[in-house]
C-alpha cells in the first residue's frame, strides 16, 4: 500500500468517525453530552480537512496516486 493510499484510508476513518459522533449527537438526550460530542465532530472535521489536503499535495506531487 503507498503512502497516498493510506493517507486517503486515513481520510475515510475520519469522515466514519465524524458521522458516528453526528449520530451520537442526534441521538442523545443530555444536552452536555449532546454539545461535547458536537464540537468533538467539528474537531474531526478540521483534521479531516488538513488531511485531505495533504492528499491534494501528495497527488501534486506524485502523479501516478491521483485518483487511487
Amino acid at each position: 500500500m503507498t503512502i497516498a493510499s493510506d493517507v486517503k484510508q486515513c481520510v475515510s476513518s475520519l469522515k466514519g468517525v465524524e458521522a458516528g459522533l453526528s449520530s451520537l449527537a442526534l441521538r442523545t438526550q443530555d444536552d452536555e453530552s449532546k454539545r461535547t460530542l458536537h464540537e468533538t465532530m467539528l474537531v474531526v472535521n478540521e483534521i479531516m480537512k488538513d488531511v485531505q489536503k495533504r492528499v491534494s499535495e501528495l497527488e501534486r506531487e506524485e502523479p501516478q496516486y491521483k485518483g487511487f
